[in-house]
């Protein structure tokens, strides 16, 4: 055989019109350009629609009139952007009230408490619980002095190390105290920074454990109950919930295209989360998600960029406290092909890049796309990535990645009152448009197949 038709046969059996990974930066240059002078050139328009959402409807807690309120707003608004196959999907999400709450420090001296009771926790009877304080700095400690524990409220003060290590006090909090026989259980704010503000968030409870009451405090607070017990100062508290569970409510996945030229029904669907707590505005945590990944095909289309594939942007319900938007997206449409699932939900500070879990083969063309990202520093690929409400959808096969920013102050704010449109800078919001569209569009115009 001569070597020319050697190399026939090689181009046969490559796919038709692919090219090499290293060949996508210098196709898509321009075009990467473009997207990137358009972004920055509106200087506060994504930031614009996160602080109308976030002001016209406020937090927007699962199972809330606010948040059908927006989601309704959301769908209206991308039908008058001109998105294809604007819709909502059903979903029952849990339904938990906060209610009246309060805690008041009754000595050594009296004073009300900045708190906030943690998501799915029971209320305390009516008149409240008042017991005094027992400080541990762990679990471990927790179960070292586990005979001082009956009939006490435990306040976990542990020291800022991380979100996974910080925020098991408030997720599992409730199920070691009443292990020991505490009463009620309060645990420090999960950040790194405070003024006075208290976290709140999920917990769980343990079937085979007696359910008690469980709420956050701020980090002043907590300190300053340590130091008062160090001196030999009893501290008394008296909590008081009133929280319920509420049977399931109607929610919606919200979501609009950009339909693709050649291949429509191969998808790739990026965004975050509609809901938040219900505290705040949720401008951070997950408005920002949803509006740059929003914006991100309202850019495309008034450049006149149409992908192969169809860019869809997905607003899911409830992944605060249930992830039951997620699972329900997985449900609905994984007979769909996706070619790639893109979540953010980190806050959409200035964008650093995006972590990636696919193939070897769909790495390379992934990092190929990251280099065009350069110019507005967000080139890094990292090892792994993905997201809460993503998470389903990558379990059948399909590659994921989130998006990652500098992420520094967001654990200042995060599920606290201080997640407002105000701490989101409007040049860095733009530059989260800029990448998830040059993401999106390249990832969805390749000839090839990422899974």
């Amino acid at each position: 055989m001569s070597r020319f038709a050697a190399a026939a046969l090689l181009l046969l059996a490559a796919p038709l019109g692919a090219q090499p990974a290293d060949a996508i930066p210098s196709k898509y240059r321009e075009v990467a350009t473009r997207i990137i002078a358009a972004a920055q050139a509106d200087s506060a328009g994504a930031w614009n629609r996160i602080a109308e959402l976030t002001d016209t409807f406020g937090h927007r807690l699962s199972g809330s009139v606010a948040l059908e309120q927006a989601i309704d707003w959301t769908m209206a608004t991308m039908k008058r952007d001109g998105l294809d196959n604007v819709r909502k999907d059903p979903v029952m999400v849990p339904h938990w009230v906060r209610g009246a709450e309060s805690l008041e420090l009754v000595s050594p001296r009296r004073q009300l408490l900045p708190m906030l009771g943690l998501g799915g926790s029971i209320a305390t009877p009516a008149g409240g619980i008042t017991a005094d304080v027992m400080v541990v700095a762990s679990f471990d400690e927790l179960k070292a002095r586990a005979a001082e524990a009956k009939g006490k409220i435990v306040l976990y003060d542990a020291e800022w190390r991380d979100y996974g290590y910080n925020g098991a006090f408030r997720r599992l909090g409730a199920i070691e105290a009443a292990k020991v026989g505490a009463v009620a259980s309060l645990a420090r704010a999960a950040g790194p920074y405070s003024m006075r503000t208290p976290h709140t968030g999920s917990m769980s409870y343990d079937s085979t454990v007696t359910k008690i009451p469980h709420a956050g405090v701020t980090a002043e607070d907590a300190m300053m109950m340590r130091r008062m017990i160090a001196r030999g100062q009893p501290v008394r508290v008296t909590l008081t919930m009133s929280a319920q569970m509420l049977p399931d409510a109607q929610s919606h996945n919200v979501m609009g295209e950009l339909r693709g030229r050649e291949k429509p029904g191969e998808i790739v669907v990026m965004g975050g989360h509609i809901d938040s707590w219900d505290v705040g505005q949720g401008a951070m945590d997950d408005a920002g998600g949803v509006v740059v990944a929003w914006e991100a095909i309202r850019l495309l289309k008034k450049l006149g960029l149409t992908p192969r594939r169809t860019i869809r942007v997905v607003g899911w319900t409830n992944e605060e406290n249930g992830m039951r938007g997620g699972n329900a997206y997985r449900d609905m449409h994984r007979n769909e092909v996706h070619q790639l699932a893109i979540e953010s939900d980190g806050g959409v500070f200035a964008p650093k890049g995006f972590g990636f879990t696919g193939s070897p083969e769909a790495r390379k063309v992934i990092e190929a796309i990251g280099t065009l990202l350069a110019p507005v520093g967000a080139n890094m690929i990292g090892a792994s990535g993905g997201g809460a409400d993503i998470g389903p959808i990558m379990a059948t096969g399909v590659p994921g990645m989130g998006l990652e920013v500098d992420g520094s102050r967001y654990f200042w704010f995060h599920h606290t009152d201080a997640d407002t449109p105000d701490k989101l800078d409007k040049a860095d919001v733009q530059k989260c448009v800029a990448v998830m569209a040059i993401m999106a569009y390249i990832a969805a115009d390749v000839e090839q197949a990422l899974r």
